[in-house]
């Protein structure tokens, strides 16, 4: 990674995580924040199940069982969102039964984020069945490694004295260091596959796609003046499965 590119990375990081720690403190902003975490790791689920069935037909059944690893991480990591968001009377809108208006369609199509992430690469190659080994492990690796610092940074703007914050702080630290033991496997598998020069300067590669998708998404919270599409509805409260409760 060259020097500039390493400026943007700490200077994007560095807006990100006061943004994401902004809006995780605060109680109005927390529930949608909630919600688009929820979403992701439980969005991934399907997409690595897929994966680690075509590591075992490929025969790398090393690599198989990471994935079904990783898959039932992020389910435990979807369930612990909706729990968060539980104990705010709050859950996610189930958008498959809202009507899908022009709009509606505009505002699911890839994100600034991801279209900058993955420039390059139409969506039927970035399919489980038939995307590249190496893209699927560099990116997924970048994201993940990133993605434990994020949430611990966020897990510490959460009070301790206030109950359902300290149990979504100690959510979100566990959440962290699932993510960091993703992203080390993903970096065994790269190693599996290609010399440790190699493996940098693929690392290198999606680092600065990552930069390039920090400014863009950067570029759209500057456009919009913070304001965000709503993704959470009120919720009755029901019984908390204890399962979920961070211990």
């Amino acid at each position: 990674m060259n020097f500039l590119t390493h400026i943007l990375h700490l200077a994007g990081s560095g807006v990100f995580a006061y943004y994401s720690a902004a809006q995780i403190r605060d109680l109005k902003t927390r529930p949608n924040i909630l919600a688009g975490f929820q979403l992701a790791e439980s969005g991934s689920v399907p997409f690595l199940t897929a994966l680690g069935d075509r590591a075992a037909a490929e025969g790398d059944t090393w690599l198989a069982e990471k994935l079904a690893k990783h898959a039932s991480d992020e389910t435990r990591h979807g369930k612990t969102f909706a729990h968060a968001l539980q104990q705010l009377d709050k859950q996610v809108i189930d958008f498959k039964r809202q009507p899908q208006t022009p709009s509606r369609k505009k505002s699911q199509q890839r994100s600034p984020f991801f279209a900058a992430f993955f420039e390059g690469y139409p969506q039927e190659q970035l399919k489980p069945a038939v995307i590249d080994w190496n893209v699927f492990m560099a990116s997924t690796y970048i994201l993940e490694l990133d993605a434990s610092k994020d949430f611990k940074r966020m897990a510490k703007v959460l009070p301790d004295h206030e109950p359902t914050a300290r149990n979504l702080k100690l959510g979100m630290l566990n959440i962290a260091e699932d993510e960091t033991g993703h992203a080390a496997y993903l970096y065994e598998a790269m190693m599996r596959r290609m010399s440790a020069t190699e493996v940098q300067k693929l690392v290198d590669m999606w680092r600065t796609r990552k930069v390039n998708a920090i400014l863009a998404m950067v570029g759209g919270i500057l456009q919009r003046d913070g304001e965000t599409r709503s993704l959470v509805q009120d919720s009755a409260p029901s019984e908390i499965d204890s399962e979920l409760v961070a211990t």
